[in-house]
């Protein structure tokens, strides 16, 4: 038996113990396959009240849980996170590789507008970005009409990973 399916499983098992669902799972694990050259396991990072405290203030950004899962290997970490457009939550995947974005994607899209955030001439704009001491991104994102709650949304997202993925550096090895 070969050990892509064991993963798939596993990965999907564990993205819905962590409270998270992803719409297409297959897109997850493809996401997975083009950041790792062997798929990782899943890795957690626990959260403190201190550390969500921290998160909210320099985010606005929501942590409810005690461990947020990620995955680790090749130098290269991802974040599965959620945060609500409009009305409704946008499932994302972040790869964080040199603390620096180097691959975004929409997982799972609920809004009735705004989806062109899922096109990749808009999350190319993301790659290499970085975290700034001000908590804001290192390249200027352009928007796009109609879509400014979905952009919004996937700039915090990509903050947050990036922010996460310097507080789990120290354990991740």
């Amino acid at each position: 038996m070969s050990v892509k399916p064991i993963v798939y499983v596993l990965t999907s098992w564990l993205l819905l113990c962590s409270g998270q669902l992803v719409a297409d799972e297959q897109k997850f694990q493809r996401f997975l396959d083009s950041v790792y050259s062997a798929p990782p396991s899943a890795k957690s990072l626990w959260l403190s009240a201190d550390d969500k405290a921290e998160i909210y203030q320099r985010f606005n950004y929501r942590l409810n849980r005690l461990r947020q899962r990620y995955w680790f290997a090749d130098e290269a970490s991802v974040w599965v996170l959620e945060e609500v457009g409009k009305e409704k939550p946008i499932t994302m995947a972040v790869a964080v590789k040199d603390q620096k974005v180097s691959a975004i994607e929409v997982l799972a899209y609920r809004e009735s507008r705004g989806g062109e955030i899922r096109h990749n001439f808009f999350r190319k704009q993301f790659i290499d970005a970085s975290l700034t001491e001000k908590n804001e991104l290192s390249q200027n994102i352009d928007g796009i009409t109609g879509a400014t709650l979905s952009v919004r949304a996937m700039q915090k997202v990509a903050k947050v990973a990036l922010f996460l993925d310097q507080k789990a550096g120290a354990t991740a090895q």
